[in-house]
Protein backbone atom coordinates (compact mmCIF):
# COMPACT_ATOMS: atom_id res chain seq x y z
CA UNK A 1 0.00 0.00 0.00
CA UNK A 2 2.96 2.45 0.83
CA UNK A 3 5.78 1.49 -1.68
CA UNK A 4 9.43 1.44 -0.08
CA UNK A 5 11.91 3.56 -2.03
CA UNK A 6 14.43 5.92 -1.01
CA UNK A 7 13.18 9.61 -1.97
CA UNK A 8 16.78 10.90 -1.92
CA UNK A 9 17.97 8.66 -4.83
CA UNK A 10 16.81 9.13 -8.45
CA UNK A 11 14.80 6.56 -10.38
CA UNK A 12 17.52 4.97 -11.82
CA UNK A 13 19.65 4.76 -8.31
CA UNK A 14 16.33 2.95 -6.66
CA UNK A 15 16.69 0.39 -9.01
CA UNK A 16 20.00 -0.07 -8.53
CA UNK A 17 20.45 -0.03 -5.81
CA UNK A 18 19.61 -3.70 -4.81
CA UNK A 19 22.18 -5.18 -7.70
CA UNK A 20 24.95 -3.40 -6.20
CA UNK A 21 24.24 -4.72 -2.54
CA UNK A 22 24.54 -7.98 -4.22
CA UNK A 23 27.67 -7.35 -6.10
CA UNK A 24 26.37 -7.73 -9.83
CA UNK A 25 29.02 -5.89 -11.69
CA UNK A 26 28.63 -2.20 -13.34
CA UNK A 27 27.77 -3.08 -17.37
CA UNK A 28 25.59 -5.60 -15.98
CA UNK A 29 23.48 -3.22 -13.46
CA UNK A 30 23.59 -0.66 -16.54
CA UNK A 31 21.59 -3.23 -18.77
CA UNK A 32 19.00 -4.11 -16.13
CA UNK A 33 18.20 -1.05 -14.95
CA UNK A 34 17.90 0.30 -18.75
CA UNK A 35 15.80 -2.55 -19.35
CA UNK A 36 13.45 -2.23 -16.24
CA UNK A 37 12.83 1.20 -16.67
CA UNK A 38 11.39 0.53 -20.57
CA UNK A 39 9.38 -1.97 -18.53
CA UNK A 40 7.91 -0.34 -16.08
CA UNK A 41 7.47 3.08 -18.45
CA UNK A 42 9.99 4.94 -16.26
CA UNK A 43 13.14 5.30 -19.13
CA UNK A 44 11.84 9.43 -19.25
CA UNK A 45 11.95 10.28 -15.58
CA UNK A 46 15.08 8.25 -14.67
CA UNK A 47 17.20 10.77 -13.74
CA UNK A 48 14.46 12.45 -11.50
CA UNK A 49 14.24 12.36 -7.32
CA UNK A 50 12.09 9.67 -5.98
CA UNK A 51 10.01 12.24 -3.77
CA UNK A 52 9.01 14.43 -6.84
CA UNK A 53 7.22 11.16 -8.52
CA UNK A 54 3.01 10.02 -8.13
CA UNK A 55 1.83 7.95 -6.11
CA UNK A 56 1.47 5.21 -9.11
CA UNK A 57 5.17 5.81 -10.43
CA UNK A 58 6.16 5.30 -6.94
CA UNK A 59 4.19 2.03 -6.97
CA UNK A 60 6.07 1.15 -10.43
CA UNK A 61 10.06 1.99 -8.89
CA UNK A 62 8.77 -0.74 -5.73
CA UNK A 63 7.95 -3.57 -9.27
CA UNK A 64 10.45 -2.54 -10.60
CA UNK A 65 13.17 -3.19 -8.00
CA UNK A 66 11.88 -6.86 -7.79
CA UNK A 67 11.96 -7.01 -11.62
CA UNK A 68 15.52 -5.49 -11.76
CA UNK A 69 16.66 -8.70 -10.08
CA UNK A 70 17.30 -12.15 -11.57
CA UNK A 71 16.96 -13.90 -8.60
CA UNK A 72 13.09 -13.49 -7.87
CA UNK A 73 10.71 -15.80 -8.37
CA UNK A 74 7.24 -14.17 -7.13
CA UNK A 75 6.28 -11.04 -6.02
CA UNK A 76 4.15 -9.73 -3.28
CA UNK A 77 1.92 -7.10 -3.55
CA UNK A 78 -0.48 -5.59 -0.24
CA UNK A 79 -2.78 -3.72 -1.32
CA UNK A 80 -0.87 -1.52 -3.83
CA UNK A 81 -3.61 0.58 -5.76
CA UNK A 82 -5.32 1.81 -2.67
CA UNK A 83 -3.85 5.20 -2.13
CA UNK A 84 -3.52 5.62 -6.61
CA UNK A 85 -5.92 7.79 -8.34
CA UNK A 86 -8.59 5.56 -9.97
CA UNK A 87 -7.79 6.39 -13.53
CA UNK A 88 -3.75 6.01 -13.09
CA UNK A 89 -5.29 2.56 -10.65
CA UNK A 90 -6.79 1.60 -13.64
CA UNK A 91 -3.52 1.80 -15.69
CA UNK A 92 -1.27 0.35 -13.01
CA UNK A 93 -3.36 -2.88 -13.03
CA UNK A 94 -3.17 -3.20 -16.98
CA UNK A 95 0.48 -3.24 -16.08
CA UNK A 96 0.75 -5.35 -13.81
CA UNK A 97 -1.37 -7.85 -15.69
CA UNK A 98 0.92 -7.60 -18.67
CA UNK A 99 3.81 -8.16 -16.58
CA UNK A 100 2.70 -11.30 -15.15
CA UNK A 101 2.24 -12.50 -18.39
CA UNK A 102 5.37 -11.64 -20.06
CA UNK A 103 7.62 -12.99 -17.22
CA UNK A 104 5.50 -15.77 -15.65
CA UNK A 105 6.66 -14.66 -12.17
CA UNK A 106 4.27 -15.81 -9.45
CA UNK A 107 2.46 -12.82 -8.08
CA UNK A 108 0.44 -12.90 -4.84
CA UNK A 109 -2.22 -9.85 -4.32
CA UNK A 110 -3.32 -9.35 -1.71
CA UNK A 111 -6.87 -6.89 -2.33
CA UNK A 112 -10.22 -5.82 -1.02
CA UNK A 113 -11.14 -5.10 -4.07
CA UNK A 114 -12.70 -7.26 -6.54
CA UNK A 115 -12.15 -5.63 -9.56
CA UNK A 116 -8.13 -6.56 -8.85
CA UNK A 117 -8.71 -9.95 -8.88
CA UNK A 118 -6.65 -12.62 -10.86
CA UNK A 119 -6.80 -15.74 -13.08
CA UNK A 120 -6.50 -17.29 -9.45
CA UNK A 121 -8.20 -15.92 -6.37
CA UNK A 122 -8.11 -17.16 -2.99
CA UNK A 123 -11.02 -15.92 -0.37
CA UNK A 124 -10.34 -15.80 3.29
CA UNK A 125 -13.28 -15.14 5.70
CA UNK A 126 -12.00 -15.14 9.28
CA UNK A 127 -8.66 -16.37 9.04
CA UNK A 128 -9.47 -19.10 6.54
CA UNK A 129 -9.43 -20.10 3.42
CA UNK A 130 -13.06 -20.32 1.88
CA UNK A 131 -12.44 -21.14 -1.48
CA UNK A 132 -9.80 -21.00 -4.35
CA UNK A 133 -10.55 -20.87 -8.05
CA UNK A 134 -11.02 -18.75 -10.79
CA UNK A 135 -12.99 -15.34 -11.21
CA UNK A 136 -15.66 -17.58 -13.02
CA UNK A 137 -15.70 -20.19 -10.53
CA UNK A 138 -16.07 -18.13 -7.73
CA UNK A 139 -18.77 -15.90 -9.30
CA UNK A 140 -21.16 -18.92 -10.37
CA UNK A 141 -20.41 -21.75 -7.66
CA UNK A 142 -19.46 -19.80 -4.32
CA UNK A 143 -18.78 -22.04 -1.91
CA UNK A 144 -19.81 -20.15 0.76
CA UNK A 145 -21.74 -17.41 1.88
CA UNK A 146 -19.47 -14.97 2.33
CA UNK A 147 -17.92 -15.28 -1.17
CA UNK A 148 -21.32 -15.09 -2.53
CA UNK A 149 -21.25 -11.35 -1.22
CA UNK A 150 -17.84 -10.43 -1.99
CA UNK A 151 -17.72 -11.52 -5.56
CA UNK A 152 -20.11 -9.76 -7.55
CA UNK A 153 -21.81 -6.26 -7.66
CA UNK A 154 -24.40 -6.62 -6.40
CA UNK A 155 -23.78 -9.84 -4.30
CA UNK A 156 -25.66 -12.90 -4.45
CA UNK A 157 -28.86 -12.87 -2.92
CA UNK A 158 -29.02 -15.25 0.54
CA UNK A 159 -32.14 -16.13 1.52
CA UNK A 160 -33.09 -18.30 4.68
CA UNK A 161 -35.68 -21.41 3.68
CA UNK A 162 -36.74 -25.05 4.12
CA UNK A 163 -36.02 -27.88 2.47
CA UNK A 164 -37.20 -31.49 1.37
CA UNK A 165 -35.16 -33.44 -0.78
CA UNK A 166 -34.68 -31.14 -4.04
CA UNK A 167 -37.08 -28.68 -3.14
CA UNK A 168 -36.91 -25.56 -1.11
CA UNK A 169 -39.31 -23.74 0.12
CA UNK A 170 -39.22 -19.58 0.18
CA UNK A 171 -42.10 -17.62 1.69
CA UNK A 172 -44.75 -20.59 0.91
CA UNK A 173 -43.74 -20.82 -2.96
CA UNK A 174 -41.06 -23.80 -3.40
CA UNK A 175 -38.20 -23.73 -5.30
CA UNK A 176 -35.81 -26.53 -7.32
CA UNK A 177 -32.50 -27.24 -6.20
CA UNK A 178 -29.78 -28.88 -7.49
CA UNK A 179 -29.21 -30.68 -4.25
CA UNK A 180 -30.91 -32.14 -1.34
CA UNK A 181 -30.64 -30.92 1.82
CA UNK A 182 -27.75 -32.58 4.37
CA UNK A 183 -29.24 -34.00 7.49
CA UNK A 184 -28.04 -31.98 10.73
CA UNK A 185 -28.13 -28.46 8.90
CA UNK A 186 -29.24 -25.85 11.76
CA UNK A 187 -29.54 -23.25 9.17
CA UNK A 188 -30.34 -23.63 5.45
CA UNK A 189 -30.65 -21.15 2.78
CA UNK A 190 -30.50 -20.39 -1.09
CA UNK A 191 -28.26 -18.72 -2.90
CA UNK A 192 -28.89 -16.81 -6.20
CA UNK A 193 -26.85 -13.98 -8.36
CA UNK A 194 -28.89 -10.79 -9.39
CA UNK A 195 -28.04 -11.80 -12.86
CA UNK A 196 -30.02 -15.24 -12.78
CA UNK A 197 -33.41 -13.24 -11.50
CA UNK A 198 -36.48 -12.33 -13.83
CA UNK A 199 -39.38 -10.78 -13.01
CA UNK A 200 -42.91 -11.40 -14.45
CA UNK A 201 -46.22 -9.78 -13.68
CA UNK A 202 -47.47 -14.25 -14.56
CA UNK A 203 -49.35 -15.02 -11.25
CA UNK A 204 -48.79 -18.31 -12.09
CA UNK A 205 -45.07 -18.14 -11.74
CA UNK A 206 -42.46 -17.05 -9.47
CA UNK A 207 -42.74 -15.55 -5.85
CA UNK A 208 -44.01 -11.76 -5.37
CA UNK A 209 -42.41 -9.12 -4.20
CA UNK A 210 -42.31 -5.97 -3.55
CA UNK A 211 -40.01 -3.18 -5.04
CA UNK A 212 -38.67 -0.58 -2.84
CA UNK A 213 -36.00 1.16 -5.31
CA UNK A 214 -34.65 1.12 -9.02
CA UNK A 215 -30.84 1.92 -9.84
CA UNK A 216 -30.68 2.61 -13.86
CA UNK A 217 -26.80 2.09 -14.12
CA UNK A 218 -27.17 2.44 -18.10
CA UNK A 219 -26.95 -1.24 -19.87
CA UNK A 220 -29.02 -2.49 -17.38
CA UNK A 221 -31.26 -2.02 -14.69
CA UNK A 222 -31.07 -2.99 -10.43
CA UNK A 223 -34.41 -3.57 -9.12
CA UNK A 224 -34.20 -3.92 -5.00
CA UNK A 225 -37.22 -5.40 -3.62
CA UNK A 226 -38.69 -7.16 -0.76
CA UNK A 227 -39.02 -10.92 -0.65
CA UNK A 228 -40.99 -12.55 2.02
CA UNK A 229 -39.86 -9.82 4.40
CA UNK A 230 -35.71 -10.43 3.14
CA UNK A 231 -34.12 -7.80 0.65
CA UNK A 232 -33.11 -8.95 -2.81
CA UNK A 233 -31.64 -7.63 -5.88
CA UNK A 234 -32.42 -8.56 -9.33
CA UNK A 235 -30.60 -7.22 -12.46
CA UNK A 236 -32.75 -6.47 -15.67
CA UNK A 237 -31.45 -5.43 -19.28
CA UNK A 238 -31.88 -1.71 -19.67
CA UNK A 239 -35.49 -0.74 -21.45
CA UNK A 240 -37.04 -3.74 -18.97
CA UNK A 241 -40.35 -3.06 -17.84
CA UNK A 242 -41.45 -3.69 -14.24
CA UNK A 243 -44.36 -5.14 -13.86
CA UNK A 244 -47.46 -3.49 -11.62
CA UNK A 245 -47.54 -6.76 -9.19
CA UNK A 246 -44.26 -8.67 -10.16
CA UNK A 247 -42.69 -11.80 -8.88
CA UNK A 248 -39.58 -13.10 -8.51
CA UNK A 249 -38.98 -15.96 -11.09
CA UNK A 250 -35.51 -17.95 -10.01
CA UNK A 251 -33.59 -19.96 -12.55
CA UNK A 252 -33.24 -23.10 -11.36
CA UNK A 253 -29.92 -24.30 -12.97
CA UNK A 254 -27.84 -21.05 -10.74
CA UNK A 255 -29.41 -22.08 -7.67
CA UNK A 256 -27.29 -22.78 -5.21
CA UNK A 257 -28.34 -24.63 -1.64
CA UNK A 258 -26.21 -23.92 1.74
CA UNK A 259 -26.77 -25.53 4.86
CA UNK A 260 -24.61 -23.44 7.85
CA UNK A 261 -23.06 -20.76 5.15
CA UNK A 262 -21.29 -23.88 3.43
CA UNK A 263 -22.34 -24.20 -0.03
CA UNK A 264 -24.39 -28.73 0.26
CA UNK A 265 -22.62 -30.28 -3.07
CA UNK A 266 -19.17 -28.39 -2.69
CA UNK A 267 -18.23 -29.51 0.72
CA UNK A 268 -15.84 -27.28 2.89
CA UNK A 269 -12.13 -25.61 2.47
CA UNK A 270 -10.48 -24.56 -0.29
Amino acid sequence: QFPVIYDTMTVRQNLEFPLRNRGVASGEIARRVDDTLRIIDLADKADRPARRLTADEKQKISLGRGLVRSDVNAILFDEPLTVIDPHMKWQLRSKLKQLHQRFAFTMIYVTHDQTEAADKVVVMYEGEVVQTGTPDELFRKPRHTFVGYFIGSPGMNVLPCEAFGTTATIGGHKVRLPAGAPKGATALEIGIRPEFITLTGDKRKGIPVTVRRVEDIGRFRIVHADLDGRPIAATLPEGSEIPAEPRAVLDPANVNLYADSWLVEGGRGP
